[in-house]
């Protein structure tokens, strides 16, 4: 990949990260204040550790974006005090997907409703993203997704799509998009570094009931990390070139799905910048 390409990707990165115990710290060791942080939201642990580790870190002066899952809100009541809190916290930027709870917190199943709702709201967050599926989503057609983000995309400010391995998968789905006349900036979903062995340990962690429901759906994950020669996030992007990087596909830069390997994704990102004279 062309080192201009692919310095501007990796100065424009978001880090995902989970809201353990641990997290915290971990990202105060070891995240520039400049990189965004975002924070996922449990099924099983509800919304609480999600909000709460966003507003610690919003204090420490990262721009942060919790999740907020449609299917783990309440109400409209619960919406406004989640809403309220993270405006208080100064956070202005949330990520609503549908989310996983089965059954529901309340009456939103998918992330449009609610996006609806915070638009009547007053829209509260000057910025909001929604997700996009490079790779099929187990239980949604493709065309039904790529529906739903026309539907959501004048609620919203930019995408991030799910994890994808297949640099042609990708390269088709961002030209899929831009066909739609979706013309929101991308923030293109990548795994980090991790080692499957860490993988595994992280998705012991999150609790039984969870760790089987992300093991079912995520199983060609495992494949794709324990493959000959391992996962290498440089060979998806060096292979991605060129549907990253042209002007017509929109990407404003990565969301790197760190595991909680937040250490060994920042070294990463690090020395490969000072690769490419960055």
């Amino acid at each position: 990949m062309g080192a201009v390409g692919l310095r501007a990707l990796l100065d424009s990165v978001r880090y995902e990260v989970l809201p353990a115990k641990a997290t915290e710290d971990k990202v105060l060791a070891h995240v520039p204040r400049d990189v965004v942080v975002t924070v996922t939201a449990s099924p099983v642990k509800g919304l609480e550790p999600t909000l709460a580790l966003a507003e610690r870190l919003a204090g420490h002066g990262y721009r942060v974006v919790p999740h907020v899952p449609a299917r783990l809100l309440r109400d409209e009541v619960h919406l406004k005090e989640v809403a309220s809190r993270l405006r208080e916290a100064a956070v202005d930027d949330v990520f609503v997907p549908a989310g996983d709870a089965d059954p529901p917190a309340g009456p939103y199943e998918g992330a449009l409703p609610v996006l609806r709702k915070l638009s009547e709201l007053g829209d509260p967050f000057t910025h909001v993203g929604i997700t996009g599926y490079p790779e099929s989503h187990p239980l949604i057609h493709d065309d039904l997704t790529i529906q739903a983000m026309w539907d959501k995309r004048e609620h919203a400010t930019y995408l991030v799509s799910n994890l994808c391995f297949d640099p042609r998968v990708l390269g088709e789905w961002i030209a899929r998009v831009r066909g739609r006349d979706v013309t929101l900036p991308v923030h293109v979903g990548v795994a980090g570094p991790v080692q499957r062995a860490k993988l595994l340990a992280m998705a012991a962690k999150i609790g039984v009931g969870e760790s089987t429901r992300f093991l079912t759906k995520h199983a060609s994950w495992f494949v794709r990390f324990a493959a000959p020669g391992g996962y290498s996030p440089e060979k998806l992007l060096t292979r991605a070139e060129e549907a990253l990087t042209r002007p017509s596909a929109g990407v404003a830069g990565l969301h790197l799905f760190t595991f909680n390997q937040i250490a060994e994704t920042e070294a990463w990102r690090r020395a490969l910048l000072e690769r490419l004279g960055g």
